[in-house]
C-alpha cells in the first residue's frame, strides 16, 4: 500500500474542468498535484478523484465524502460552494457549515483535510459585483469558521488577484484553463511543503480565443440560464473520473 493515498472531491473545479488535453480528456490541479507529489516523494501515490461538475455543496456531502472515506485515504482535499454561490438564496453559513462537517469527519477518520477556496472568476462574468461580493463573503467566513487549525493543509486561491485575471481562464470564463489549474496546484503543493514544479506559477499565456458579445452569451450564458430554468446540472448522468484507486508513479525529472 502507498505511504500517500490522496482522494479529492468536488465540482468542476476539482474535477478539471477548463484544463483541456489534447486527446479529449480533462486534466486539472487535483491530477497535477497527484503527479507532483508522486515526483518529488520519488515513489508512487494512490489517487483517486470523486468530484462532478455542476455539484451544488449539499450533494457533494452527500454522495462523494463517505465513498471518499471508505478508500481509506491519507489525504482528502475538498472545496466546494462555486456552484451555490451563483444562486441568489444560496445560505452562506449553510455552505460554511458543509466545510465544518468535512473537517469533522476527516478528524474521525484520522484523515489529513487539504482545503481550497476556489478561483475568482468574477472579473469577466455577468453580475461581477455581484459575484465578488458574495465569493469575498463564502471565503471569509470559512477561514473564520476552520480558525487556528495548523493539521488543516490550506491553499486558498479566491484573494490571489493574479489567478483572477483573463490569462487563467477558458472561454467559457468560468472555469480555469490549464494555465489556472497549474497555479492551483503550485499553491497546494507549496501548502504541502513539496513545492511546484517550476514554471507551474506562472505558464506561458495561451492563444487568445474566447468568444465575445452575443456569441459568447449564446454559447456559454444561455445553456446555463437554461440549466437553471429546468433544474438540471453539467453533472447529470456523469461518474467520477477515478472512483478508485489509480496508482500515479513518478516521471524522471519534474517537468511538464
Amino acid at each position: 500500500m502507498a505511504s500517500v493515498r490522496y482522494v479529492a472531491i468536488g465540482d468542476s473545479f476539482t474535477e478539471g474542468v477548463g484544463d483541456d488535453l489534447p486527446d479529449g480528456r480533462e486534466r486539472g490541479w487535483a491530477d497535477l498535484v497527484a503527479q507532483g507529489w508522486a515526483d518529488a516523494a520519488g515513489e508512487p501515490i494512490e489517487y483517486a478523484n470523486l468530484a462532478i461538475r455542476g455539484k451544488l455543496i449539499a450533494p457533494i456531502i452527500a454522495e462523494q465524502l463517505e465513498p471518499a472515506l471508505a478508500l481509506r485515504p491519507t489525504h482528502l482535499s475538498f472545496n466546494g460552494g462555486g456552484n451555490d454561490m451563483l444562486r441568489p438564496r444560496t445560505s452562506v453559513s449553510q455552505v460554511v457549515d458543509a466545510f465544518s462537517h468535512v473537517l469533522r469527519r476527516c478528524d474521525e477518520e484520522g484523515v489529513t483535510l487539504i482545503l481550497l477556496s476556489g478561483a475568482n472568476p468574477s472579473g469577466q462574468l455577468p453580475l461581477s459585483r455581484v459575484i465578488q461580493r458574495r465569493g469575498d463573503l463564502l471565503s471569509a467566513a470559512v477561514a473564520e469558521r476552520m480558525g487556528d487549525r495548523p493539521d488543516v493543509v490550506t491553499a486558498f486561491n479566491w484573494p490571489d488577484r493574479e489567478l483572477s485575471t483573463p490569462p487563467y481562464w477558458s472561454q467559457d470564463r468560468l472555469h480555469m484553463n490549464g494555465r489556472g489549474h497549474h497555479r492551483v496546484a503550485a499553491r497546494v503543493l507549496d501548502a504541502l511543503g513539496i513545492g511546484a514544479p517550476e514554471g507551474w506559477w506562472s505558464l506561458p499565456e495561451l492563444p487568445e480565443t474566447g468568444l465575445r458579445g452575443a456569441a459568447y452569451y449564446r454559447t456559454h450564458v444561455g445553456p446555463w440560464v437554461r440549466r437553471r430554468l429546468t433544474g438540471t446540472s453539467s453533472g447529470d448522468g456523469r461518474q467520477p473520473k477515478h472512483p478508485a484507486w489509480v496508482q500515479i508513479d513518478p516521471r524522471q525529472g519534474r517537468t511538464e
